[in-house]
């Protein structure tokens, strides 16, 4: 496979997104005109890594070849990974759970924890969102200047993934370092230059792994309403989970659910101080602005840029032809941007219809099982700052993750006038 000129760092380099803002939408425009779908050599691997050094991978970044892989997963397989490490099999569903299996064991572990996000679960959670919120802000309303990703977007998803766990308070700060660990290590504030990237991330795991085990066991037999308890007690006719299926659908949900809704909180804010008339048609109507609103900021801060794919058989995609087991990667935020299918696509626009982002993964069964749960936290957050601290913005830039799979804000300082608890 000859991979042809692309812009430099390329796309799955972890350079090309710690760049500025106008560097990376320039060469994203330019993947998506003149190479939408392209062959790329992957970064080389360090002598001593223990995973092999990958071929390549080819670059989906625009919409509508992102829709066609996303509709086919017969074809686009999600069982060798969904980052593009080639990782063992165990280590890829010891982090990743269900997302990186195909039907039908992702049919079955799917229908399963679906049990969490029934209406019920979800009517409970959105009463545990609005006390979660209003406890960050009474945190920090009298301050004045704070770090707005510590202090407040990773605050909420992370008490709100354990509270739907039954984690105890005691072990927050933990799954908070472990997640930053498992997501964040190539970035030198998680794991140091020259450090163990690989026993980093798997130390994480186990110390999360060994949390929910201890919890599971704790809630056998009980009757309590979080999801754990739901699992571990569920008396179903042809199938259970074992606790090793839980442990890893809570990792799942910690990365998915905690960094993710982190980071499109984080990158809220930056969106709204950048275009100040747009806050303002916010706070004007927030209740009925905000399904709009919350939209437009999970499109453009698409916090997982991409998903990686591995083709099961010979196809076609974009006019290109692709073998049997080659990688493709499905450009979400360069897709979120596609001047084909969004008018003005670098407009932050509270009020955009329609919006067909990419934010929540592409159609077919892999479609974020949380997005409900995730829009309700995003709202309720900005009810909460928009109401109680409207002019809370942020004061600098962000410090961006540096990562080509998560669009991560590590940090974003922020300022508001203070206001009494």
């Amino acid at each position: 496979m000859t991979a042809v000129e692309v812009p430099t760092p390329n796309i799955i380099h972890n350079e090309f997104w710690v760049r500025e803002q106008t560097e990376i939408e320039k060469d994203l425009a330019s993947y998506r005109a003149n190479t939408p779908v392209t062959y790329v050599e992957e970064p080389l691997m360090p002598p001593e890594s223990p995973l092999p050094q990958g071929a390549g991978t080819w670059i989906l970044s625009r919409h509508a070849e992102i829709l066609e892989a996303s509709r086919n997963p017969e074809i686009f397989s999600s069982a060798q990974g969904i980052t593009i490490l080639d990782s063992p099999p165990e280590f890829n569903e010891f982090f990743s759970s269900m997302i990186v299996m195909d039907d039908p064991r992702h049919a079955r572990l799917r229908r399963i924890v679906s049990a969490g996000f029934t209406p019920r679960m979800l009517n409970r959670l959105e009463k545990s969102v609005q006390q979660v919120a209003s406890d960050i802000v009474d945190g920090v309303c009298e301050r004045g200047e704070i770090d707005f990703v510590v202090d407040v977007a990773a605050a909420l998803p992370l008490k709100i993934v354990c509270d739907l766990m039954g984690i105890p308070k005691s072990h927050y700060q933990e799954v908070f370092d472990c997640s930053n660990v498992i997501l964040g290590a190539s970035d030198p504030e998680y794991v140091p230059p020259g450090g163990d990237i690989l026993g980093a991330i798997f130390n994480a795991g186990i110390t999360l792994q060994g949390i929910m085990e201890e919890v599971a066991e704790s809630k056998r037999g009980m009757d309590s309403d979080d999801l754990t308890t739901t699992l571990v007690n569920a008396k179903l006719e042809d199938d259970t989970l074992t606790t090793a299926d839980i442990a890893g659908f809570f990792i799942l949900l910690v990365v998915a659910g905690n960094e993710t809704t982190r980071n499109a909180i984080g990158w809220g804010l930056k969106y709204l101080t950048d275009n100040p008339e747009q806050k303002k048609i916010w706070i004007d109507d927030f209740e009925n602005v905000a399904p709009s609103a919350v939209e437009e900021i999970v499109r453009l801060a698409s916090p997982v840029t991409y998903m990686r794919r591995t083709t099961t058989t010979d196809t076609t995609l974009g006019n290109q032809e692709i073998k049997k087991g080659e990688k493709v990667c499905m450009f979400y935020l360069s897709a979120n941007r596609d001047e084909e299918v969004f008018e003005n696509p670098y407009k932050f626009d509270v009020l955009r219809q329609p919006n067909n982002h990419l934010g929540f993964g592409g159609p077919g069964p892999h479609f974020c099982l949380g997005a409900h749960l995730a829009r309700r936290e995003i709202t309720v957050m900005f009810r909460e700052l928009l109401t109680r601290l409207p002019d809370i913005q942020a004061t600098g830039e962000p410090e961006v993750l540096a990562s080509s799979f998560i669009h991560g804000v590590k940090h974003l300082p922020a300022s508001f006038t203070p206001q009494a608890k």
